[in-house]
């Protein structure tokens, strides 16, 4: 599965998926996230069983506010549209994955 891109048109439907959601808050001047980003893209093809979206905090202020983002990249896990895992700076995949595993 591929990485869809999050906006506030489509949040309620990532929202509500029935996988849980791994959502990557980044912007494209961010160095920390370029980093993260091939990993999060590793993560959406190996694993099926999950949703993975993106979130451009510059096109998406009002989804970035909602989540409270202050420090990016962001990493935000969502099981049945509850955020139940989320932490700041990059990761290396193997925490990535223990973080949607938790």
């Amino acid at each position: 599965m591929s990485v869809v891109k999050v906006s506030i048109d489509n949040f309620e439907e990532i929202r509500n998926s029935e996988k849980p959601v791994l959502l990557d808050f980044y912007a494209d001047w961010c160095g920390p996230c370029r980093m993260v980003s091939p990993i999060v893209d590793e993560i959406a093809k190996e694993n099926p069983q999950y949703l993975v979206g993106k979130v451009n905090v510059d096109d998406e202020p009002e989804l970035s506010q909602k989540f409270g983002v202050s420090s990016i990249p962001m990493l935000v896990v969502m099981k049945n549209g509850k955020v139940v895992n989320q932490s700041a700076g990059a990761r290396p995949k193997a925490q990535i994955l223990a973080m949607l595993e938790g």
